[in-house]
């Protein structure tokens, strides 16, 4: 298991943001300890969905990364 920790930032609305790189991050180690275990059969849960939700995942993380680059590249944000 991995530990690690995230920064928090606070805005006025009594909310907690999370750095989008954090998040991604934290669903690509999910999915690789996902698919670790799917490889290993250690779990005793069924490989096959545990392979379909590390895929769930990743694809997520990609999403997430492909809409913060066109944010951050949009000249009139």
């Amino acid at each position: 298991m991995t530990k690690w920790s995230v920064p928090l930032i606070s805005t006025t609305g009594d909310h907690l943001l999370v750095p989008a790189d954090q998040v991604t991050r934290l669903f690509r180690q999910l999915a690789a300890d996902w698919q670790g275990a799917a490889d290993q059969d250690r779990t005793g849960l069924d490989p096959e969905t545990l392979q379909v939700l590390a895929g769930v995942l990743t694809d997520l993380a990609d999403r997430i990364d492909v809409e913060c680059i066109a944010f951050a590249s949009d000249p009139g944000a």
